[in-house]
């Protein structure tokens, strides 16, 4: 986890390289590279294909990721979770409610009997294909949700490092002079080849994608908004995942809402599908980094599974995308790490046998100026890096 400390402060973090070299002896990583920047990043197949971290400047450049090293290297097994960290990892919804596929048929929904499925969490994916710039991963597994249904899925994921010309046109970018910048995405493909339909009565999944950024007291992050009526769009933001999010940390306006990210206090925050715009950011202050989340969002009204720790009466109500800051599960109690993230998911998938359905997630970093950030996050947030900065106490 480099010189970070556990409180958020600013500091300096482990480079790349320094990350790659540290996790190699316990998870072999692939490294993928824009041959013509500095733009890296590491793929570890044993964790599930997840983006570890990234660079945009090389092996001695920033490493993006939060890397859990003390995990890593401990080789131990977390009975719950095992949080190794990283900046784009597959898991599947819903993570609560009567079709939840985190806790067994019937058990209380609390954290004791919480359990991240061994296939998103421990086991190694296969390596389909590989090459200087993308990885192709599969793997083949069984779930049963609470109410006691049994899927047999495929998850098919290609990751892939993006070329500065595919960055300017994902970002509707003219120019990206005087910064340097990576990016990558995850293309996720989940596959019935069970037997039996998928159905709303006994159950859907979702593709839902989690990124894990080292987090600084000067982080916070910015989510545009649709503007409309509660009666249209549904509320602004669903902010009570784990209790309400103090005025400090948390401030919703008509067009775009910010939130702090300094792993100093645990929350968790949603936005519905037709609230939110299909992009969410981040700004680092202090270390002059702006990051980006982009994920396909199909037009209508389609499913979205509820994650909810609960019964629910709206089980395919759920939020399209989801932002969450760390911090100590008690009052000066631990906590899992210096880390936020920011995540999306794909809507609840109805499949019959051999279908499927595909969710993709690219994450951007730019690091330069503060008046070169600020044209970039004007265009693509809506608001300067500026009035990120200042949206919130520091």
């Amino acid at each position: 986890m480099g010189s970070s400390s556990s409180s958020g402060t600013p500091g300096t973090t482990s480079s790349f390289g320094e990350d790659v070299q540290f996790v190699n002896p316990f998870s072999k990583l692939i490294v993928l590279s824009n041959p013509n920047s500095g733009a890296m990043i590491a793929v570890s197949p044993s964790m599930q294909g997840r983006v570890l971290t990234s660079s945009a400047d090389g092996w001695n450049g920033r490493s993006f990721g939060w890397v859990n090293r003390k995990l890593i290297a401990s080789r131990e097994i977390q009975q719950h979770f095992n949080a190794y960290g990283g900046e784009d990892r597959l898991w599947i919804g819903p993570e609560g409610g009567q079709f939840s596929i985190f806790f067994a048929p019937h058990q209380p929904f609390d954290l004791a009997h919480w359990f991240t499925p061994a296939a998103l969490d421990t086991e190694s994916f296969e390596i389909v294909r590989q090459s200087r710039t993308s990885v192709e991963l599969r793997k083949s597994f069984g779930l049963t949700n609470y109410s006691g249904t049994n899927f047999r899925v495929q998850i098919d994921r290609k990751v892939r490092v993006l070329s500065s010309e595919e960055i300017s046109k994902d970002l509707q970018l003219t120019k990206l002079s005087g910064l340097k910048v990576v990016g990558f995405e995850s293309v996720n493909k989940m596959t019935n080849v069970g037997t039996q339909p998928w159905t709303k009565q006994k159950g859907l999944l979702s593709l839902w994608i989690l990124g894990q950024f080292q987090a600084s007291s000067t982080s916070t992050i910015a989510i545009p908004l649709h503007e409309g009526s509660v009666a249209d769009l549904g509320q602004p933001v669903n902010s009570n995942y784990f209790g309400k999010v103090p005025a400090d940390r948390l401030i919703v306006k008509p067009r775009i809402l910010y939130f702090k990210a300094d792993a100093r206090y645990r929350s968790k925050l949603g936005v519905n599908p037709l609230r939110e715009t299909g992009i969410l950011g981040s700004y680092d202050s202090h270390h002059h980094v702006l990051t980006l989340v982009q994920h396909t969002l199909p037009p209508g009204k389609p499913m979205y599974v509820n994650s909810a720790w609960e019964i629910q009466d709206k089980p395919f109500q759920g939020d399209s995308i989801n932002a969450y800051n760390d911090g100590p599960q008690s009052p000066g109690g631990p906590q899992m790490g210096n880390f936020y993230e920011m995540e999306s998911s794909s809507p609840a998938a109805a499949l019959e046998h051999s279908q499927s359905i595909e969710h993709t997630q690219r994450t951007f970093h730019l690091q330069g100026s503060e008046q070169d950030l600020n044209e970039v996050a004007l265009k693509t947030l809506g608001v300067g890096v500026d009035a990120i900065r200042d949206a919130l106490p520091q």
